[in-house]
This record gives C-alpha cells, sequence and structure tokens, in this order.
C-alpha cells in the first residue's frame, strides 16, 4: 500500500510527534506530585532519559504509549495497515531497546516501573499500583 501524504507532509506530521511532555506523561505527573512524591523529569544522565526519576528513593517511571512501545495484549499498540514491514521493524526495535534500557537501570540499581496509556483508565488502581512501587522495594515492571 503506498503512503498517502507526501514526504514533506509525512515529515511535517511525524514532527507533531512528542517525545516528552505528553498528555499521559502529565496525567502521572499530576498523580505522583498529588500523592505527595516529587521528582526529576528526563534524567539525561541516566540510560533512556526516563520519564519520571525519584533520585532519593533510587525508582524510575516510564510513561509508555500502548502503540510505540507496544504494550501486550491491548488494542492500542494495533499494527498499522499500511508499511507494515517498516512499522514491525520500527516498533520491534523500540520494544527491545525499552527492554535494554530496563537492564542497565537496574545495573546501576535503580528499580524501574512502566505506566501504558491505557492504564490511565482506572486512576485509582494506577494510585495504588504507583504507591505500591515507590514506598517498597518491590521491582514493578
Amino acid at each position: 500500500m503506498v503512503d498517502t501524504l507526501t514526504p514533506a507532509e509525512r515529515s511535517e506530521r511525524m514532527a507533531r510527534v512528542r517525545c516528552g511532555d505528553t498528555k499521559p506523561e502529565i496525567k502521572v505527573r499530576k498523580l505522583l506530585f498529588s500523592m505527595g512524591y516529587r521528582y526529576r523529569l528526563h534524567d539525561k544522565m541516566l540510560p533512556g532519559t526516563p520519564d519520571i526519576v525519584l533520585p532519593s528513593r533510587r525508582k524510575i517511571v516510564f510513561v509508555h504509549g500502548c502503540f510505540w512501545h507496544r504494550h501486550a495484549n491491548c488494542a492500542l499498540a494495533r499494527m498499522p495497515k499500511s508499511r507494515k514491514a517498516f512499522w514491525g521493524a520500527k516498533l520491534e526495535g523500540n520494544r527491545l531497546r525499552d527492554g535494554r534500557t530496563k537492564a542497565a537501570l537496574r545495573r546501576l540499581g535503580w528499580s524501574v516501573a512502566t505506566v501504558w496509556e491505557c492504564q490511565l483508565n482506572d486512576m485509582p488502581r494506577l494510585a495504588r499500583r504507583l504507591r505500591r512501587f515507590i514506598e517498597s522495594g518491590d521491582e514493578d515492571t
């Protein structure tokens, strides 16, 4: 299937895809702040430039879009109908990079949690999960 946009239009559209300060990320940050947690954002000194870093607790929270990071068994992680080979390789590469980043952070002594975009539909449950992750020594994936 052929792309319906010109290369310039595709480039402009892809440039609009945000990598930080996304709506899901801002929702998680507001939730954590309302729970009394203070954090740092996008620490470039750490592998993967984590979305949310709680340095005193050695905890990291990634906020992932279900599509871009291939959330397993999620309706939001559907595969595009066009350019399947390109998107399959691109999205699989994102998933593999996420795994390498988490492993590197764990080797450095950090605990890592991932919040998926679809989990924002149940904020009370997400709040309980994040509190349990932050307050305990347990790893949350």
